[in-house]
């Protein structure tokens, strides 16, 4: 299953993902782009953590989530 990230902050919103590397290496983190997550999200191999910047808080969401959860933090188009 994949973890994705939705940074929320003053300036908008950014999807990224962590890649796990060889040892000795840090972990490289990327932007992806929504409809790669959106499609993995309605095939159910996905989970959406939603980060608030302003506020530190964090809220993850998967496939079993309430829709309107969904709807409200990721859009209606992961529905």
């Amino acid at each position: 299953m994949y973890t994705y990230k939705r940074t929320i902050g003053i300036t908008g919103c950014i999807y990224t993902r962590e890649f796990e590397k060889i040892k000795h290496h840090k972990n490289k983190v990327r932007d992806i782009s929504e409809p790669t997550v959106i499609k993995q999200f309605k095939a159910g191999n996905a989970q959406v953590n939603v980060y608030f910047e302003e506020t530190g808080e964090m809220l993850t969401i998967t496939q079993d989530t309430d829709p309107d959860v969904i709807k409200k933090y990721l859009g209606k188009k992961f529905l």
